[in-house]
């Protein structure tokens, strides 16, 4: 976007930063790493200023909740009157300690790593089951019919969600639909009237789930969550809702594009495509973080600074916003070497795909468990398969990059 005196101003809403940003950012790191939009907020884009803001927990946040989404609606915008921003506003990933600190500790302790390890045979096994479903058509549709499905089954598993439930795919639309709150932007009367309906859906459902393990607990992560903490410090059926509804979304939104536009990217690059068949199990992590690095599922995410702080050599002032980019951070020449070379060979692990400190990512492990075992899974056992890879379908939306579909065929 140009401002009306022709200067450049990053605007997230661009058409065309939905097919490639990646030209964008590599303009905005190379020419102005630390960039004021007209939009009222700086926009970082080197590796060291992204991962500066993003670590830094005295220094930047999420505060005001209620002013950052004024932003984009009038002073007197009735934020938490819409169910859709109250969740948001409530939910850990969006919040500062102490509030931040003690709820994402229980729900991380729940979800710990030897839940994550204990899981991967039943991830195996989904997997399987789903590419069998498809395997015999010759074809199909690798989003819809694989990506989107695996995260939803493995999440519904660990929670102890019947798969079967037949509110199960209006639960998942419901998702899709609310999480456009994320979006940096005005939602229009509709968007928004949608996204408060669905979300009103899914408390709804989780209410209810949790309200059942508190009287019939079962071996599962809802009731593991359940007996998160201890007396005062237990989380509430609301809070457990609140945090839920944010790691089933998570999981579903984040993990799927995940999928997809790695799949999209292998078979982009072919001689990576034909890497993995020859060595699925040996290259399943590095090709995993490479996906991550190269074209991540989050393209960016905000902070706002909490007192005068310099970044990159420039003056950021309290209670201003950093829109940090991630997919720019991520394919930073000072930190990646070639960094616009897809690579499933490279050691890839220091991308900023999953954030930093005290908001990293709580499913990352689990993120990364299903990247493996996906994409060396497809290798093995389709190793022939072809895409479509000249109209992918991007969905709408910034700050979450993936497909709406990728047809399939062996």
């Amino acid at each position: 976007m140009t401002s009306p005196g022709g200067r450049y101003s990053f605007d997230p809403g661009s058409p065309a930063l939905r097919a490639d940003p990646y030209p964008a950012f590599r303009k905005l790191r190379e020419t102005e790493p630390m960039h004021w939009s007209d939009l009222g907020y700086w926009v970082a884009s080197r590796y060291e200023d992204v991962r500066a803001v993003l670590m830094d927990r005295d220094g930047f946040g999420q505060g005001d909740f209620i002013g950052n989404i004024r932003m984009f609606y009038a002073p007197d915008f009735d934020v938490l009157g819409q169910s859709s921003y109250r969740w948001l506003s409530e939910v850990f990933v969006m919040q500062d300690p102490p509030q931040h600190t003690r709820v994402r500790a229980l729900v991380t302790g729940a979800l710990n790593a030897r839940r994550v390890r204990d899981m991967a045979p039943r991830v195996q096994e989904i997997t399987d089951h789903l590419i069998d479903v498809f395997m015999a058509r010759g074809g199909c549709d690798l989003i819809s019919d694989f990506a989107y499905r695996l995260p939803v089954m493995v999440m519904c598993d660990m929670l102890g969600i019947d798969q079967d439930d037949s509110r199960l795919p209006e639960i998942i639309n419901a998702i899709a639909q609310s999480f456009i709150v994320f979006e940096p932007r005005t939602l229009s009367e509709a968007e928004l009237t949608l996204a408060n309906g669905e979300m009103d859906k899914l408390e709804a459902f989780f209410t209810d789930l949790f309200e059942r393990r508190r009287r019939e607990p079962r071996n599962d992560l809802s009731t593991a969550l359940v007996e998160a903490g201890d007396g005062a410090d237990a989380l509430s059926t609301h809070e457990l809702t609140t945090a839920v509804i944010g790691l089933f979304g998570a999981g579903f939104e984040t993990t799927a594009h995940m999928l997809g536009n790695g799949m999209l990217t292998l078979h982009r690059h072919p001689e990576q495509w034909r890497q993995l068949r020859a060595d699925p199990e040996g290259l399943a992590e590095s090709t995993t973080d490479e996906v991550l690095r190269y074209e991540t599922s989050l393209v960016a995410t905000y902070r706002t600074a909490f007192a005068d702080k310099i970044v990159g050599g420039v003056p950021v002032r309290k209670d201003q916003r950093v829109l940090t980019l991630i997919g720019a951070a991520n394919r930073d020449p000072d930190t990646f070497t070639d960094p616009e070379r897809f690579d499933i060979t490279r050691q890839a692990a220091r991308h900023m795909s999953f954030g930093g400190g005290i908001h990293f990512c709580a499913g990352a492990e689990l993120a990364r468990l299903e990247g493996r075992i996906a994409f060396s899974t497809l290798a093995r056992r389709l190793p022939n398969m072809e895409l479509d890879t000249a109209s992918p379908g991007w969905r709408e939306g910034f700050l979450f990059r993936g497909l709406s579909s990728l047809q399939a065929r062996w």
